[in-house]
């Protein structure tokens, strides 16, 4: 496979490692991008692997609920431009987009396009940019125990949903659940976690991890003796960063999201629950 500029950039950009550095890793895996990142990794060049969510395009996340707060819909509409993106006809068209959604779930985008793709058609020779449409997400409380939180951005390219269960359903609307909903929300947005903890978090994704830090630990001469342990240790780190109930809050760190969890169950007198979240950001792969 040729090693392409563009190649090179990418790999850069994903690792933070130098060109020199990128294009020698290429090289070594026949030109695999993911191959590339660990190689970079095992060798000291690159940072941990979390996605950074790089924005790669414009556009706008809009969200929007039914008004009984029960039904939400997230969705993204991407644009080449930020001046078209600001524009009240293509906010008004995302809007659009993200109301189609909560009003018909569509299974997948080409079920989105076929609601909403002749208004875009038209926009586009309208406007005379390119546009698409980007991620979506509905949800629907599965019952009257559930809460829903939720948060946009202030610009507009990160939209999340997140979803809360109490164990008695007259606490659903008492004002500290609600809080934690909004601040759950707002950690996802900032944090960008990849699983709510780390039994959801996929084996292949933690079996990745390990390795490379069995393989980086090695590369520095380390006993084999304590590789793994060298490696579990790590592994225990990752979790902590990329697991949202493991994370250090935002807010303060000196706790862990489950930590204030725990506190605004116990404030209510009740059990809380963080079943799921949902995040959206223009760009994000």
């Amino acid at each position: 496979m040729a090693i392409t500029a563009q190649l090179v950039k990418e790999l850069r950009d994903k690792t933070g490692a130098g060109m020199m550095d990128c294009k020698k890793a290429l090289v070594a895996v026949e030109g695999e991008l993911e191959k590339a990142v660990d190689w970079l990794r095992q060798k000291g060049m690159a940072k941990a692997a979390k996605k950074s969510g790089r924005a790669t395009s414009e556009g706008l996340v809009v969200l929007t609920m039914s008004p009984d707060g029960k039904h939400a819909a997230l969705a993204a509409l991407q644009c080449e431009t930020d001046f078209v993106a600001r524009g009240d006809q293509f906010q008004d068209m995302a809007k659009r987009v993200a109301e189609a959604v909560l009003e018909h779930s569509p299974a997948d985008a080409e079920a989105l396009t076929g609601i909403v793709g002749e208004e875009l058609t038209q926009l586009i020779a309208s406007v005379g940019e390119n546009m698409q449409l980007g991620k979506f997400k509905r949800h629907s409380s599965a019952g009257p125990n559930e809460v829903l939180g939720s948060y946009v951005h202030a610009n507009g390219r990160i939209g999340v949903l997140v979803t809360l269960t109490c164990g008695d359903a007259a606490n659903v609307g008492k004002p500290e659940v609600a809080a934690l909903a909004k601040n759950l929300a707002m950690q996802v947005a900032a944090a960008s976690p990849m699983a709510l903890d780390a039994k959801s978090l996929p084996p292949e994704v933690v079996a990745r991890e390990r390795e490379v830090y069995r393989k980086k630990a090695l590369e520095e001469g380390k006993p084999d003796a304590i590789v793994d342990k060298i490696a579990d240790g790590a592994v225990r780190k990752f979790q902590q960063e990329v697991c949202l109930l493991e994370q250090p809050y935002i807010r303060d760190d000196k706790k862990k999201v489950s930590d204030i969890v725990k506190e605004a169950a116990k404030a209510v007198g009740d059990t809380i629950t963080v079943t799921g979240f949902t995040r959206i950001q223009l760009g994000q792969e």
